[in-house]
C-alpha cells in the first residue's frame, strides 16, 4: 500500500466523509429537532453559551455537549448505531 508505514499505528479512524466546514448552530438545531421528533433523544436544548443540553430519557442525566459540532457528531453516532442494529437484524 503506497504511503503505508507498518511501524506507525493509527490512533483514530478517519471519517468516511470528512467535514469540510464546522456545523452551524442552525444545522445542529435541525439535527436536534429530528433526534427528538424520532425519539432518539428525550430532549435537546441550546444553552445561551452555545452548548447543547441533551437527555436520552426523561430520567437520564443531562449531557452537556460543547457546541454544534458535538451535537452533529452525536447525531452521526446515533445514525451509525441504528444502521448497525438494522443490518444485524436483517
Amino acid at each position: 500500500m503506497p504511503g503505508h508505514h507498518p511501524l506507525r499505528r493509527r490512533t483514530t479512524i478517519p471519517a468516511s466523509h470528512p467535514r469540510t466546514r464546522t456545523p452551524s448552530t442552525a444545522e445542529a438545531g435541525a439535527w436536534a429537532e429530528v433526534l427528538v421528533r424520532h425519539q432518539f433523544l428525550h430532549g435537546a436544548v441550546l444553552a445561551p453559551n452555545g452548548q447543547w443540553l441533551t437527555q436520552d430519557r426523561p430520567e437520564a442525566p443531562v449531557r452537556v455537549l460543547d457546541g454544534p459540532a458535538a451535537l452533529v457528531e452525536l447525531a452521526a453516532e446515533i445514525q451509525h448505531r441504528v444502521r448497525t442494529t438494522r443490518n444485524r437484524t436483517r
